[in-house]
């Protein structure tokens, strides 16, 4: 069918307000939707493919295996919403299985998400495929115009949901409500609380890659906002805080310093820390309780080896 890219400009500065406000902030932080550069997206793919980092996997066996129940769960549908779609590889499967007429995909990152998603026009002739380079975390509603009439999915795969605190996932998962109509439905993927061990090696990876991404979002504001971050002067440091029920990634100084970025100076004592991502793990339970706060009702659920699979309606 067609291939549709927009790139949506922000109605603000988001980098720099968001940037700047973090490092002014106790405890100083960045939300970990600025690691998606093109650079970090690189990184991320390379996560992926690491041998400790097993939740895209052991997720994407699980829909492989359980597909004919999750389409036979799901009915027809005419258009699939992806947030976050990254590389487009994982809403193959269901576009193979569930034949919508639409795909609407959603990225920070635009230029990466177009080259992802056109050859999917191309795969699939009988698809319409529109990408919208946006922050849909900040601007989501805008992504509403683009949207085509009919049953809607919303695809949320990957765990991407444990980003954020449950008050942050309960807003969130209310605006998909809203983007998915009264007759719409959520399919989300999720980690699930195991092993502290096995969760802190996955953030851990003997290759570094995983420290390579979060060093990255200083090189990042290094090139974007004329920040002098020296990163040899920063460690990658993640771990997994049962109490909360989630990993912490954070950049630990290792030195008294002071970094300039924007224009404005910060100063890092020894051994304080940059907090870049939280990483929230759920019992099944746990998260429908939140699914349900923002309007969702569970109509069905697949697990296996520590990640689930809900279906919401």
């Amino acid at each position: 069918m067609a291939f549709i890219f927009k790139n949506l400009p922000a109605d603000r500065d988001d980098l720099r307000v968001d940037v700047l406000s973090g490092l002014a902030s106790s405890p100083k932080s960045i939300p970990p939707k600025y690691f998606y550069d093109d650079a970090g997206c690189r990184l991320f793919e390379a996560i992926c493919r690491q041998p400790e980092y097993v939740l895209c996997r052991t997720e994407q066996a699980l829909m492989a295996a359980r597909m004919p129940d999750i389409a036979a769960a799901i009915g027809p549908v005419d258009c699939i919403v992806e947030p976050g779609a990254g590389e487009c590889a994982k809403v193959r499967l269901l576009l193979d299985t569930l034949h919508p007429t639409h795909l609407v995909v959603m990225d920070i990152a635009g230029a990466p998400l177009a080259a992802a998603a056109e050859p999917l026009s191309r795969d699939y002739p009988d698809l319409a495929v529109t990408a919208l380079g946006m922050d849909f975390i900040h601007d989501l509603e805008a992504a509403m115009p683009y949207l085509p009439a009919g049953r809607r999915l919303l695809y949320y795969p990957g765990s991407s949901i444990g980003n954020f605190p449950p008050d942050a996932a309960t807003a969130l998962l209310a605006r998909f409500r809203l983007l998915a109509g009264a007759e719409g439905q959520l399919l989300i993927g999720f980690d699930l609380k195991k092993d502290p061990q096995r969760l802190h090696a996955a953030y851990n990876d003997a290759a570094g890659v995983t420290a390579a991404f979060n060093l990255n979002l200083l090189e990042r504001l290094n090139r974007e906002l004329g920040a002098d971050f020296v990163t040899a002067r920063f460690r990658h440091y993640a771990f997994y805080n049962p109490s909360a029920g989630r990993i912490e990634m954070h950049l630990v100084s290792l030195v008294e310093q002071d970094v300039n970025v924007a224009g404005q100076c910060f100063h890092f004592a020894l051994g304080e820390t940059l907090h870049t991502e939280y990483s929230y793990k759920f019992r099944c339970d746990e998260f429908s309780a939140i699914a349900k706060t923002a309007g969702w009702q569970r109509s069905a659920e697949w697990e296996h080896d520590g990640f689930a699979i809900q279906l919401y309606g």
